[in-house]
Parts: C-alpha cells; structure tokens; sequence
C-alpha cells in the first residue's frame, strides 16, 4: 500500500481504505478460483494495482467519463482505476466467467457502486465509451477491430477519445500503421524495475456513427 501512496499522495481515506481492502479480497478468492498467479498475488500492488494506475498518470479522468475495461480478467486496470476515479462509470467485460465471478466480489466486498460487469465478448457490447481501456489482451490491429464503433463523439479532455492500453516490449511493428498513436513510458511516471520495458499506448479514435 505504500507503493500507491508513493505514487499517489492525494488519495481520500475511503481510497486509502479501498486499496488496502482490495489485497485481502483478491487472497481469499484467488485461493477458491484462481485469476491471478501466485507471484502477482503476492506483488499485487506492484504488478497489478500501480500498472493499472499508470493510466491515471496520462489522463486525469473527469467526473461522468464512461470507461470499457475490455478483458479484464480479475479486475485490471478496471478496479484500481475504479477507486481512483469514483465519480466515472466504468465497465469490466470478459468473455470468461469464472474471472468475473472474482470481480464481482471483489467490487460487492469493496461497494464500488461506479462499476458494472458483462460476461460477453466485446463484440457483443452494445453503447459507446469515451475511452476504452484493456492491458495486453490483443494485438493492437485485432483490438481496434473488437472494438470499432464503441467511442464516443463528444470530447471532454484534451486526450481525444479513443484506446488506453497496457502493454510492454518493442511495439514498433505492431503500431507502425498508426500515425496518431502516443506511446508515453512507465518509466515515466514510476521508477521500480518491474516497468522498465512497460508502456501505455493512447490511440485517438474517431467516433463512427
């Protein structure tokens, strides 16, 4: 937890309380379905929590955003993001049951109220987001494709509406078709080894009607 106060000083105390409640959780259903391996659970805040807070260091969301965590497996970035942000609404969709299942008791157990779940393929969501949000789930070409048509038209930040992805390696073959993508570094933002190849990619979208 001092990981996230290190990074973010500013948290509210029922913040500070939600990240501290959200390793119990994640401990006690991960030993009854397991969504995130043994060495991750026990390097939570670090591999999971901060990483999923890197976003916050590229967009401060405003208040009545409408975010879509697509795959989000146990809760990531959707959780964090979650507390961090509570007057936006976010959305956690995965095509896996089970990993909602935890999700859902963990937002129940933490009483997250700005937070729905939809056990679909993005595919098959229907609506429009001012951001998108995932980490890692897909190639870049085959996400954009998931998820066409699900940004919204009206802009409210100077980060134009579009994807925020997690991701790490080299990416340069994989965006090189993408000529208004920015690619910011972890590095950035927090300096533990673990981020040292991480990135989060912004690639503006145009809203298709």
């Amino acid at each position: 937890m001092e990981l996230i106060l290190k990074y973010f000083p500013k948290l509210t105390d029922d913040q500070i309380d939600k990240f501290t409640r959200l390793e119990g959780l994640y401990q006690d259903w991960n030993l009854k379905i397991n969504v995130v391996s043994r060495k991750d659970i026990d390097e939570l805040y670090l591999r999971h929590v901060l990483h999923s807070l890197a976003i916050a260091k590229v967009i401060d969301f405003k208040p009545g955003t409408n975010i879509l965590d697509v795959g989000t497996g146990g809760g990531f970035p959707g959780i964090p993001l979650a507390i961090l942000f509570p007057e936006c609404s976010f959305h956690l969709v995965d095509s896996i049951a089970k990993k909602l299942k935890v999700v859902d008791e963990v937002v129940e157990g933490l009483g997250l109220e700005n937070v729905k779940t939809t056990n679909k393929r993005v595919e098959d969501i229907h609506g429009t987001y001012d951001f998108i949000v995932s980490r890692a789930v897909a190639a870049m070409p085959t996400f954009v494709h998931w998820v066409k048509g699900k940004i919204a038209k009206k802009q409210n930040h100077e980060l134009k509406n579009g994807i925020i992805y997690l991701k790490g390696g080299d990416l340069t073959e994989e965006l090189q078709n993408y000529k208004t993508v920015r690619i910011y570094n972890i590095t950035d933002f927090f300096q533990e080894d673990f981020f040292e190849t991480k990135k989060v990619v912004h690639l503006p979208m145009k809203y298709k009607g």
